[in-house]
C-alpha cells in the first residue's frame, strides 16, 4: 500500500509540513526532512523551486528565489533525495509545478521519484484531464499519487469528476487567496468546508493554505484528515534556523 494511503487509513489530525527544496541553504533539505520526522510529523511535501510559482504568495517567493540562487535543480534535489529511505518512512511528496517536470521528462522524473521512494506529487499547474489523458499511466507504473487542489471556487460537478479520478487525498484550498495570506478562518472557509462534508466524497481531503498555529490546525482537522502548513513553517526557519523545528511543530501540533 502506498504510504500516503496507509497513513490516510491509519491517522486523523494529520499534519503535513511543506518546505522548499534548497532553501534556506543548498543542502538543508536532508536535515529538515529529518528535523521534521523526529518532531512527529506525518507526512511531509519537498517544494520544488520554480522561478514562476503561480499560486505561491511572497514567502514562498522569496524561500524558491533563495533556493535557484542558492543552485537547486531538479537534478541536485534527487541526488539529494537519494538515500532517503534509508531515515524515513513517512510519506513523501515533491510539490512543484509542471514546466520544470516537463523540462526534465515526465517519464524519467516520475521514474527517478519512484527509485527514491517518493510516494506522490502536487502539480497545481496540471490539469486534470490532461494528466488522466497524458500521464496516468506514467504514474501508475511508477506507483506514484496524482494529488489534486480543490478550491472555494472549484464547481461541484468539477469537485467531483477530480474526487472520482483520485488517489491519496484531496488537497482543499482554504480560501482564494496565494498561500500565506490568511491568518485564520473566516466564515466563508468555514461554509465551505461543510460544503464540501456534506458531498460525502470518497476521498479524503486535508486543508491547506492559511494554517500557521494551533488554533487553525483544529478548526481545519474538524472537516478533513488534516492540513499542511507551509508559509509559516519557512518564515520560521528563516528566523530561527532548522535547530528548533521541533518548537514550530509542537506549536502547531498540540498533543492532548
Amino acid at each position: 500500500m502506498n504510504r500516503i494511503s496507509k497513513t490516510l487509513k491509519e491517522k486523523d489530525n494529520i499534519l503535513s509540513i511543506y518546505f522548499t527544496a534548497g532553501f534556506p541553504e543548498l543542502n538543508s533539505t536532508i536535515e529538515i526532512i529529518k528535523n521534521l520526522v523526529s518532531a512527529g510529523v506525518d507526512m511531509i511535501e519537498i517544494g520544488l523551486p520554480f522561478s514562476d510559482p503561480l499560486a505561491d504568495g511572497e514567502t514562498i517567493q522569496m524561500s524558491s528565489k533563495i533556493a535557484l540562487d542558492n543552485g537547486i535543480s531538479t537534478n541536485i534535489l534527487f541526488e539529494q533525495l537519494k538515500e532517503i529511505r534509508n531515515h524515513v518512512n513517512i510519506p513523501l511528496i515533491i510539490m512543484g509545478y509542471f514546466n520544470p517536470i516537463f523540462q526534465f521528462g515526465v517519464e524519467e522524473f516520475c521514474k527517478k521519484c519512484n527509485e527514491i521512494g517518493i510516494d506522490g506529487l502536487i502539480i497545481p499547474d496540471l490539469p486534470i484531464d490532461i494528466y488522466l489523458s497524458n500521464y496516468k499511466i506514467i504514474f501508475e507504473k511508477n506507483q506514484l499519487q496524482n494529488i489534486f487542489l480543490i478550491t472555494p471556487q472549484t464547481s461541484k460537478k468539477r469537485i467531483e469528476y477530480i474526487d472520482k479520478n483520485s488517489d491519496g487525498f484531496l488537497y482543499v484550498v482554504s480560501s482564494s487567496s496565494i498561500t500565506g495570506s490568511t491568518n485564520k478562518f473566516d466564515e466563508s472557509s468555514i461554509n465551505y468546508f461543510k460544503k464540501l462534508e456534506k458531498m460525502n466524497l470518497s476521498t479524503p481531503k486535508i486543508i491547506g493554505f492559511g494554517i500557521s498555529d494551533n488554533e487553525n490546525f483544529t478548526t481545519a482537522s474538524k472537516y478533513s484528515k488534516g492540513c499542511i502548513v507551509g508559509s509559516a513553517f519557512i518564515k520560521y526557519i528563516q528566523k530561527n534556523g532548522l535547530k528548533n523545528i521541533h518548537n514550530f511543530i509542537n506549536q502547531i501540533k498540540i498533543e492532548n
